[in-house]
């Protein structure tokens, strides 16, 4: 079996499907949006820094679903989908993800966004298999703003991985023998340096020194991206 990983936020999408969510509640005035636009542009630059604090991070990431009910989060995401990220979807992601599935590889999409933004994104593009961040829900399925399990990001993707194989029956390091994953991001080194073909997609600066300094290839899915 072939084991195809793909980080989401500017690797299959041309952007951050969370700080794109976090603009679309500004823009409907959901959230104050001053205060969120702030906060979220300083958390994204702490990411591409590699200084993220990631409890911090997803205590203002996971507040908004704890303010609504699911019903009206789960209408607004189906407009968000349509507007901020079927656009950032590019035919060549698209087709990089196809041409996976012709070859019988099993697809996982693998991202430290929380489960509530990204698994919508999953399913349009086809793959079934999401680690991503949980968000905490109660019985009705509403959310509680708190995160549950290991956050998906940076060694912790390595975790989730582990967990999900051992759950799957998938047996680690013969499964990893014909692993790769693509990535866009240094905070993902970690799970790059786990598998067998490590592929960066329109890397940062820091991820491409790093991959043109092991040789790893280059692959470029959004060549419009401002990075």
């Amino acid at each position: 079996m072939a084991l195809t990983l793909f980080d989401l936020d500017n690797t299959l999408i041309s952007g951050d499907s969370d700080h794109a969510w976090m603009e679309f509640l500004g823009s409907r005035g959901i959230v104050d949006t001053e205060r969120f636009n702030h906060l979220n542009d300083r958390f994204y630059a702490e990411y591409q820094a590699g200084t993220l604090d990631i409890q911090a991070f997803l205590d203002f990431q996971l507040a908004p679903l704890a303010a609504h009910p699911r019903a009206h989060l789960d209408a607004w995401h189906q407009e968000y989908l349509q507007e901020r990220v079927l656009p950032m979807i590019s035919d060549r992601a698209r087709a990089l993800v196809e041409d996976h599935r012709q070859q019988g590889d099993t697809l996982v999409i693998i991202t430290a966004t929380n489960r509530f933004v990204t698994a919508p994104i999953a399913e349009e593009l086809g793959i079934v298999h999401l680690l991503a961040t949980e968000p905490e829900e109660t019985a009705s399925g509403d959310f509680t703003g708190r995160s549950v399990g290991i956050p998906c990001f940076q060694a912790g993707k390595v975790q989730r991985l582990r967990d999900w194989m051992e759950a799957a029956g998938l047996e680690w390091a013969s499964t990893l023998r014909n692993s790769t994953f693509y990535s866009d991001s240094h905070n993902d080194l970690p799970l790059l340096e786990t598998v067998t073909h490590p592929v960066a997609v329109d890397p940062d600066p820091r991820l491409r020194a790093i991959a043109e300094a092991r040789g790893w290839p280059i692959l470029s899915l959004h060549p419009a991206r401002v990075e």
